[in-house]
């Protein structure tokens, strides 16, 4: 099949081409480091912000909101809500819509964090297979008038014993989803071993009338162009592999098109990188905050690159952009991109059980919103 014979990846009403998502990652994905990604890659591919507590929208939290900022040329803008009750969800909605803050919204239900499976959010929530239908009854109910595309990103399941991925595929089909997005590990194995893509294609034969996205372990082009070869997905969502290589974009925006890869960064090329990305967190944030946030950035983009200890430091404690420019000057910039820098980068962890609600377990059709968990404050 040429390239101009692919039908293009439709989010609602938007093209998705190429068929590329960066997801919301916590603490990553503001403002400035989807502008550094759209900058290498296309402005029709989705750059998704933060992820969103539905409960502080309704809330109008003034914190939340400024995390919620798009810039005037991101386009669809694209946000991801959080939440557990139907009702608070569907409320954030209809503020979002009904104040025009964004053009496409996602629900997240692959966060494998205790602190948020432990009240029923997230890789858990899909196993209440009720309580899920009305989340995104909900939330579909309150976009659609404004034809505002909702989205699912979930992953296999709680653990190997409780898989939930396909009748979460065929409940957001069946209640009006636009697209789903499967990260294809369970929850309990957070972000360590081995993606099983498999399950992306069983996803991919069970959900027949709106696309099928796959999530991990994407960290080159070639990554991209094997998992839609191998399971049929419609696009791919890359989390971790762009953490320090906002560039990634510009070799997925090449493979998906059949052109050929921009040559590998040198460190040159990388710390004029590094710099713009301080320069447009300084913008959004102010130089201040902007250099605390940049530092946890550091490690990332010089991964594998010949920098020495004393230099590292440096990086890793910068307060100021002209610091940051000078010690960008003090790189090598004729050393060669490591060819070991293109594996796993970002947050792994290891194994483990997964902290549920008292009972969650004992009913997968149980619509009751668990105790505790984010239920709108009464009048809110």
């Amino acid at each position: 099949m040429t390239t101009e014979a692919k039908t293009i990846l439709r989010i609602g009403p938007y093209p998705v081409d190429p068929p590329v998502v960066l997801a919301p990652m916590a603490g990553i994905t503001n403002q400035a480091f989807r502008t550094l990604c759209r900058e290498f890659g296309s402005p029709t591919s989705i750059y998704v912000c933060e992820m969103i507590t539905a409960r502080a929208v309704v809330e109008r939290n003034e914190k939340t909101l400024r995390m919620m900022s798009f810039g005037a040329d991101e386009h669809p803008r694209s946000m991801q809500l959080y939440g557990v009750d139907p009702a608070t969800l569907g409320e954030a909605v209809r503020i979002i819509v009904g104040e025009g803050w964004a053009d496409h919204i996602d629900l997240n239900l692959g966060c494998p964090v205790p602190k948020v499976t432990r009240l029923g959010g997230g890789a858990a929530l899909p196993y209440k297979r009720a309580l899920f239908r009305r989340i995104v009854r909900a939330m579909v109910s309150a976009a659609e008038p404004a034809g505002v595309p909702v989205t699912v990103k979930f992953r296999t399941g709680i653990d190997q014993d409780h898989l939930t991925y396909l009748d979460a595929g065929r409940i957001a089909e069946a209640e009006g989803a636009q697209a789903v997005a499967l990260h294809a590990r369970t929850a309990a194995q957070r972000y360590s071993g081995r993606a099983d893509w498999s399950a992306i294609a069983r996803l991919k034969q069970t959900v027949t009338t709106i696309p099928v996205l796959g999530n991990g372990d994407i960290f080159c082009a070639a990554d991209a162009l094997r998992m839609m070869d191998e399971t049929g997905c419609d696009g791919v969502v890359v989390g971790r592999g762009c953490l320090g290589r906002p560039w990634l974009f510009a070799e997925l925006h090449a493979a998906l098109r059949g052109e050929p890869l921009p040559a590998a960064p040198d460190l040159g090329r990388v710390g004029a990188v590094l710099y713009r990305h301080g320069e447009l967190l300084s913008r959004h944030l102010g130089e201040t905050k902007a250099m605390r946030d940049l530092r946890k950035h550091m490690a990332w983009y010089l991964m594998g690159f010949p920098v020495g200890a004393d230099l590292r430091r440096a990086f890793a404690t910068v307060v100021s952009l002209q610091q940051l420019e000078d010690l960008v000057a003090q790189l090598d910039p004729t050393a060669p991109f490591p060819e070991d820098a293109e594996g796993p980068r970002g947050r792994q962890g290891s194994p483990g059980k997964v902290a549920l609600p008292h009972g969650w377990l004992d009913d997968p059709e149980d619509p009751a919103v668990p105790m505790g968990a984010d239920v709108m404050h009464s009048g809110g």
